[in-house]
C-alpha cells in the first residue's frame, strides 16, 4: 500500500491524540479509585462466604480459614449500624493483598478489641454526663470489669499471647444479639450455649453433660429451663473451679433452681460451714458430680443407694483429719426435712416432740412471768411508802444478820456451769443461725470452724463434768444421811403436794384471788430450774456425743440418726438457751422484788429480812427449832458486795447479749 500525505497526517493526528488521552485516562482511573469508599457491602462482597473460603497464613505457616460474616444475621445484630473498618481501624482500603490489604503481607493486622471499645465509649458518656441513658453500655462494662478478673481472661498455656477465651470465642461478634427473656429466641439461644462452650473449648465436659439429666433436657428434650454451663459457672466471672468462692457460689447457684433441696441442705452440718463462707465441707457437686449429674433412681448415680458410701468415702476416706466413713454414713439423709412423715418419719417425730417441748414449756412460764411481773409490781405500789420487813418483828440479835443460803462449792458450781454455757452457745449458735447478719463475723472472731468446735466440746465436757461431780455428791449424801433423808421433805429437790399447792395458789395471788403462798426451802420454780438440766443435758449430751463421734456411732447406728440427733441438740439448747435467758433470769433478777440484781448466789448469803420474805415457812422452822442462830453469818463485806454486783451484771449483760443475738437469728431464719 502507497503512503499517502493524508495517510501520513491522519497517522500523527491520531498519535498525538493517543499521547494526550493517557493522562487523562490515568488520572480518571485514579481519582475513581480514591472516590471507592470501604463500606460494609464493599467488605461483604468478599468476607459474606459465598466466594468460597478466604485463607491467611496461620500458626506455622498453615492457612487459616477467616470468619465469614452472614449479611442477614448482622443485619440484626446489636453491631448493624457500625461499619466494618470501625472495629478493624487499621484496614483503610480494599487492595487485593492478602491479609493486609494496603499493609505489609508480613504484617498481621490489629486484633479487635472489643472490651477496650466498650471501655472508651463508656468513659465518653462518663465525662459527659450522659451514663443513666445508657444502661447497656453501663451492663457491659460491668460484663469487661468481670471478665477482666475471670479465669477465661488468663493467659492460656498453649500461647501466653493469647487468654484463655476473648470476646469472640463465646459471642459471635458479627451477629450477636441476646434475644429478650422469655422470648422463643431467648430459649433458642440458651439451648445453644452447652454446645457453644463444648464444641470450642471443653469437649470433654460437653461428652459428659450430655448424659446428665441436665444434658438430656438441653440438648435432647430441648428444655430451655433446665440448667446450662453459664448457670453455674457464671457468664462473664468464670473463675477456676477449684477456688473456694466458685466452690460457695456453686452451691447457690443449684438451689436457684432446687430450693428446697437447698433448704434441707443449709441444716447440715455441711450446709451450714458453707452458709458461713467455708468451702471445706460437701457442697451439691461433691455427693451429685458435676457435669455428668444423674437422677437418684439411676444405678450409675453417685447419690444412688448401692454407690452413696463409695461417694462420703470421696471426703471421708480414712486420710488427713475424716476418719473413713461408716456403713451408716450410706442412709443419712441430707435433704430430710420434717414435712414428710412418708420419706423421713424418724426426723417428723423427732420434730414434733421438740415442737411441743418448747411451745408447753414457754406457754406456761412465759405466762407465768407476765402474771407474776403485773402482781408484784401492783404490790409494791401499794407498801412503796411502808417498811418491807418490820425490824422489831425479828429475834433480838438477828437484825442486821444474813443466812448461810449456798456454800462455797455449790458458788463455784454454778458459776462453772454458767461460764461453759454461756460458752456453748456462742460457739453454737453460728451454726444454729449461718444466715444471721453476725454469723459470719462472730464466727471468724472465734477463729474459724475448727477451733470454734473445739472450744465448744471443751466446755461441753466441763459442762458435763459438773452435772456429774453433782449427781455423784448428790448420791454420795443421800448414802451418807439414808436415816434422815427424806425424798418428799422440805429439803428435798424432789417435787411434792407442797409444790402443786403452792403453784395454784400463785396463780390465784396473780389474780387477786388469795394471798402469797409461803414457801418452804426450795419453790416449785426452783425445782424445775434443779430439774430441767437433768433431761436437758441428757438430750443435748446424747446427741452431742453422736455428732461429735459419728464414725464410732455410724458403724451401728442408721443415718437417720445423725438427723433425729440434729434437731434435738439444736431445739433443745434453744429451749435451754431462752429460757434461762428469760424466765431464769426473771424469777431471780427481773421481777421488781428482785431488780436488777440479786447477789445471793455470788455471795452465798442473803439477809435475814428477806430469807424470812422469800421463805417463809423455812425461817419459822428453824426459829422454832434453834437453828436458826447456827445458819447466820454476818453480812458480806463491800468489797465483796461490789465484787458480786459486778460479776452478776457481767453475767447478765453477756445473756442478754447471746439472747438478742439468738432472737435476731431466729427471726433472720423465718
Amino acid at each position: 500500500m502507497r503512503l499517502t500525505s493524508s495517510h501520513l497526517l491522519g497517522g500523527l493526528v491520531w498519535l498525538l491524540g493517543t499521547c494526550l488521552s493517557v493522562p487523562v485516562m490515568a488520572a480518571d482511573v485514579a481519582s475513581a479509585t480514591a472516590g471507592t469508599k470501604l463500606d460494609n457491602a464493599t467488605c461483604l462482597s468478599c468476607h459474606d462466604g459465598k466466594k468460597g473460603k478466604l485463607e491467611i497464613a496461620g500458626a506455622e505457616g498453615r492457612p487459616r480459614e477467616m470468619h465469614a460474616v452472614v449479611p442477614d444475621k448482622f443485619a440484626q445484630s446489636v453491631h448493624a449500624s457500625m461499619s466494618c473498618v470501625a472495629c478493624h481501624t487499621d484496614i483503610k482500603d480494599n487492595a487485593e493483598k492478602a491479609n493486609a490489604h494496603s499493609k505489609d503481607p508480613a504484617l498481621k493486622l490489629a486484633k479487635v478489641d472489643c472490651a477496650g471499645c466498650h471501655q472508651t465509649l463508656w468513659e465518653q458518656v462518663q465525662k459527659a454526663g450522659t451514663a443513666k441513658d445508657k444502661p447497656k453500655l453501663e451492663f457491659v462494662a460491668k460484663n469487661i470489669t468481670a471478665y477482666q478478673q475471670s479465669f477465661h481472661a488468663r493467659p492460656s498455656e498453649d500461647n501466653k499471647a493469647r487468654p484463655n477465651a476473648s470476646c469472640d470465642n463465646c459471642h459471635d461478634t458479627h451477629s450477636f444479639n441476646v434475644p429478650a427473656k422469655e422470648s422463643p429466641q431467648y430459649a433458642q439461644w440458651r439451648l445453644n450455649i452447652a454446645n457453644n462452650c463444648g464444641q470450642s473449648c471443653h469437649e470433654d465436659q460437653l461428652e459428659a453433660y450430655a448424659g446428665s439429666v441436665h444434658g438430656m433436657e438441653v440438648l435432647d428434650k430441648k428444655n430451655a429451663k433446665a440448667a446450662v454451663c453459664t448457670d453455674c459457672h457464671g457468664v462473664h466471672d468464670i473463675v477456676n473451679s477449684s477456688v473456694d468462692p466458685f466452690k460457695l457460689a456453686v452451691t447457690q447457684s443449684c438451689g436457684s433452681c432446687h430450693k428446697e433441696n437447698l433448704k434441707t441442705y443449709k441444716a447440715t452440718y455441711h450446709g451450714q460451714i458453707s452458709t458461713l463462707g467455708y468451702a471445706y465441707t460437701a457442697k451439691c457437686y461433691d455427693c451429685h458430680g458435676s457435669h455428668k449429674i444423674l437422677k437418684v433412681d439411676d444405678p450409675k448415680s453417685m447419690v444412688h443407694a448401692n454407690n452413696r458410701l463409695k461417694t462420703c468415702e470421696s471426703c471421708h476416706s480414712g486420710k488427713k483429719d475424716l476418719a473413713k466413713a461408716p456403713a451408716g454414713f450410706a442412709t443419712f439423709q441430707p435433704h430430710g426435712h420434717a414435712g414428710d412423715f412418708k420419706r423421713y418419719p424418724q426426723i417428723w417425730v423427732a420434730w414434733q416432740i421438740m415442737v411441743q417441748l418448747l411451745v408447753g414449756t414457754f406457754a406456761f412460764f412465759w405466762l407465768h412471768t407476765l402474771l407474776w411481773f403485773y402482781r408484784e409490781w401492783k404490790e409494791r405500789r401499794v407498801r412503796s411508802t411502808l417498811p418491807h420487813i418490820k425490824v422489831d418483828a425479828l429475834p433480838v440479835g438477828v437484825a442486821g444478820k444474813h443466812i448461810q443460803r449456798f456454800s462455797p462449792i455449790w458458788r463455784a458450781a454454778h458459776i462453772t456451769f454458767a461460764l461453759s454455757l454461756m460458752i456453748l452457745t456462742l460457739t453454737g449458735i453460728p451454726l444454729f443461725y449461718p444466715s444471721s447478719p453476725w454469723a459470719q463475723p462472730l464466727m471468724s472472731a472465734l477463729g474459724g470452724p475448727h477451733i470454734a468446735g473445739t472450744i465448744h466440746r471443751v466446755n461441753a465436757v466441763i459442762f458435763a463434768g459438773v452435772f456429774f461431780w453433782h449427781l455423784f455428791y448428790m448420791g454420795w449424801r443421800i448414802v451418807r444421811d439414808w436415816k434422815n433423808f427424806k425424798f418428799f421433805g422440805p429439803n428435798s429437790m424432789v417435787p411434792n403436794l407442797k409444790d402443786a399447792q403452792d403453784m395454784l395458789g400463785m396463780f390465784k395471788w396473780f389474780f387477786g384471788k388469795g394471798p402469797r403462798p409461803k414457801f418452804d426451802r426450795w419453790t416449785y420454780w426452783e425445782k424445775f430450774d434443779y430439774w430441767a438440766p437433768f433431761w436437758g443435758v441428757t438430750i443435748i449430751g446424747v446427741s452431742g456425743l453422736i455428732m461429735w463421734l459419728p464414725n464410732f456411732f455410724g458403724a451401728f447406728l442408721p443415718g437417720w440418726v445423725f438427723n433425729v440427733a440434729a434437731i434435738f441438740h439444736a431445739e433443745e439448747a434453744f429451749l435451754a438457751v431462752v429460757f434461762l435467758f428469760t424466765v431464769h433470769f426473771f424469777n431471780n433478777h427481773f421481777r421488781p422484788d428482785k431488780f436488777p440484781l440479786e447477789v445471793v448466789m455470788f455471795t452465798g448469803t442473803f439477809s435475814v429480812e428477806e430469807f424470812k420474805h422469800e421463805h417463809p415457812l423455812e425461817y419459822q422452822r428453824l426459829l422454832d427449832s434453834g437453828e436458826l442462830q447456827s445458819r447466820l453469818v454476818d453480812a458480806p463485806s463491800p468489797g465483796k458486795l461490789a465484787a458480786s454486783k459486778v460479776l452478776g451484771f457481767v453475767l447478765i449483760v453477756i445473756g442478754l447479749t447471746l439472747l438478742t443475738l439468738v432472737a435476731i437469728g431466729f427471726f433472720t431464719a423465718l
